[in-house]
């Protein structure tokens, strides 16, 4: 039943509705690249609540998928071809899957359209990218002037134990009674969990308007199905304008056990929080795991002590096996966000307040050129030392795990690191703890280090 295939013409119920003709013309003419990454997209949107989590093994099911956008004088649709048969019931198309299949339309052909043809943003400057990304997040009604101060983002792990997704829906439901809407990077585990939990506790005290709001990227969403609670789904260009569009729409943030991934966005959650510009400007940060996790946090916070100092864990609060008290320290912590708000008349919908360095708003291409070139030494500010740190790590995930950075090591050799020997040595043993405890993809039994210490002087042979 699972593998049935069906065909369909569907139209969008609230959005792109109101397009112009050179718009539609547009996206109907969308170059192979974008049409096959817009595909992609749209399979796995389809594919939500499939038995079937490995993006290799949908493609090769559904090989002969395919969508296509059909302008019209009212409008336009899509005709879709050899499509997931569960996106069905009695040959309708589920609404909430429909919305999200718009919801990629709308967000990976219509901002290319701005991006590279009409060339509305300015991605080149900081103040540009902040203001792509504030568009982006307008043109899909996920910004209003009469937003307000309760939404919590949640980070973590797709691919977590049993116990660990369930204390991340006993805290979601934990906020759910206490008025606070979701946001996540949409997918499963940590990002399913805390929705789950707070749908029961939205209808526990029968609010109305919850929000559930799922960011993510094109390259993770073409491999990862979205949840079927996100009611608002968001697809920014890039990891890290995606990582912008939360942290400047979060009035609080949790952050869940999780792999590497999850080390990175903390990584670049402090760099935003230590900036000198930022100090004052609350952004509530909660590290909550399930009693048998705590090491998962110990280790970062041993990590982040040993090479930033003492005085970054004033940056964060660590809760753990107590769902009820970190549902009640995020409450708290959203009423300082509001009252400092109110006071300097900023928005509550996004914050522009925060300052995000350029180290931290362009995309880093993880090259055995580009991670010899970091300086990971200690004396710089703090919020650049994390920056570095940060892609250092992205690097070193790289090298392991993605097939482009594998086949670099293979071929050139491991990435050389500068820096102090201590720090770079930290960086290696935190990685080696994830995969000891198999939060990457990794046989602890063959795993070898991508990377190694550069000598005194050493450079790229």
């Amino acid at each position: 039943m699972h593998n049935k295939k069906a065909f369909a013409s569907v139209r969008p119920r609230h959005s792109l509705d109101l397009l112009s003709q050179r718009e539609m013309a547009s996206l109907a003419r969308a170059d192979q690249a974008i049409h096959e990454l817009f595909r992609r997209c749209a399979l796995a949107v389809l594919n939500t609540g499939g038995e079937m989590d490995d993006a290799r093994e949908i493609y090769a099911l559904y090989h002969d998928f395919d969508v296509r956008v059909i302008p019209e004088p009212r409008g336009l649709k899509l005709e879709l071809r050899n499509a997931p048969g569960q996106a069905f019931v009695d040959g309708r198309m589920i609404e909430g899957i429909r919305a999200h299949l718009f919801a990629v339309l709308r967000d990976i052909v219509y901002t290319h359209h701005k991006l590279v043809e009409q060339r509305q943003f300015d991605v080149d400057s900081g103040e540009g990218i902040t203001d792509a990304v504030f568009r982006i997040l307008r043109n899909a009604d996920t910004v209003s002037s009469d937003t307000a101060p309760r939404l919590v983002v949640c980070w973590g792990g797709h691919s977590i134990g049993r116990e660990e997704y369930e204390f991340c829906k006993e805290v979601g439901y934990q906020l759910g009674l206490r008025g606070m809407d979701i946001a996540t990077g949409c997918g499963s585990g940590a990002m399913k969990g805390p929705m789950k939990g707070a749908t029961i506790g939205h209808g526990k005290q029968l609010s109305r308007d919850c929000r559930y709001v799922g960011i993510s990227e094109p390259g993770i969403i073409a491999a990862e199905s979205p949840n079927a609670l996100v009611n608002e789904l968001v697809i920014l260009p890039d990891i890290e304008k995606r990582l912008e569009a939360f942290v400047r729409l979060a009035h609080s943030i949790i952050i869940f056990p999780g792999g590497v991934g999850t080390a990175e966005e903390i990584l670049y959650l402090l760099g935003v929080k230590m900036h000198p510009d930022n100090a004052g400007i609350p952004l509530p940060l909660v590290m909550a795991a399930p009693a048998a996790s705590a090491g998962y946090f110990q280790r970062i916070d041993a990590f982040l002590r040993q090479n930033l100092g003492d005085e970054v864990a004033q940056h964060y609060e660590i809760i753990c096996g107590d769902a009820v008290e970190v549902a009640r320290r995020v409450k708290r912590g959203l009423r300082a966000v509001r009252d400092h708000r109110v006071q300097g008349s900023e928005s509550f919908g996004f914050n522009w307040g925060l300052a995000i360095s350029a180290d931290l708003q362009q995309p880093f291409e993880p090259t055995h050129e580009n991670m010899a070139a970091l300086q990971l030494h200690r004396d710089q500010p703090r919020h650049q030392l994390i920056a570095e740190l940060r892609r250092a790590f992205s690097g070193l995930v790289a090298g392991n795990v993605k097939e482009s950075g594998v086949r670099q090591v293979e071929e050139r050799g491991p990435y050389l690191l500068h820096g102090e020997p201590d720090l770079v040595k930290s960086l290696g043993e935190l990685l080696e703890g994830f995969v000891a405890e198999r939060r990457m993809k990794l046989d602890p039994a063959t795993y070898r280090p991508c990377f190694r210490f550069a000598g005194e002087g050493e450079t790229l042979p």
